[in-house]
């Protein structure tokens, strides 16, 4: 990997990435139709199981909306909740196949809705894409709170 110097076209271009990567994100959540709490699905496949309080942090919600979040994803089976071995006062949320099922339909719709977006304006390539996917992967995996990688 090259060592690069942050510069202002670096810093603005990166500025831009945040801001249409973010665009990108709310364009896809106004197209599909997904249930409340399922960033959860998505958090817990990053991080693996998590309690409640790691959740809303994760989340940047609070602890009541995260365990409201949470009951209505074991409800639907998606999520399962156990006591936490090393703490009676918690417990530990797990994606469940049945989410992850759930998560794969919904990542698969995204892609479907952004290919489709891609495909109208014949502008770029596979290639174009591949390297824009390398480049975010690589920017969520030299930040200071990755854990386990993408998502």
């Amino acid at each position: 990997m090259r060592l690069v110097t942050a510069t202002p076209d670096l810093q603005e271009l990166s500025s831009d990435l945040v801001v249409h990567a973010a665009r990108l994100v709310r364009a896809v959540r106004r197209a599909t139709e997904l249930p409340p709490g399922f960033r959860v699905l998505s958090l817990l496949d990053e991080h693996g199981p998590l309690g409640i309080t790691a959740l809303a942090g994760a989340d940047r919600c609070s602890q009541p909306t995260m365990s409201g979040a949470v009951s209505a994803l074991a409800e639907r089976g998606w999520v399962d909740k156990q006591p936490n071995p090393a703490d009676a006062r918690g417990s530990v949320v797990t994606l469940t196949d049945s989410g992850r099922q759930e998560l794969d339909r919904a990542r698969r719709t995204n892609g479907e809705l952004v290919a489709a977006r891609l495909a109208a304006h014949h502008e770029h390539t596979p290639e174009d894409l591949a390297i824009a996917v390398a480049v975010l992967r690589d920017v969520l995996s030299s930040g200071p709170d990755t854990e386990k990688g993408t998502p």
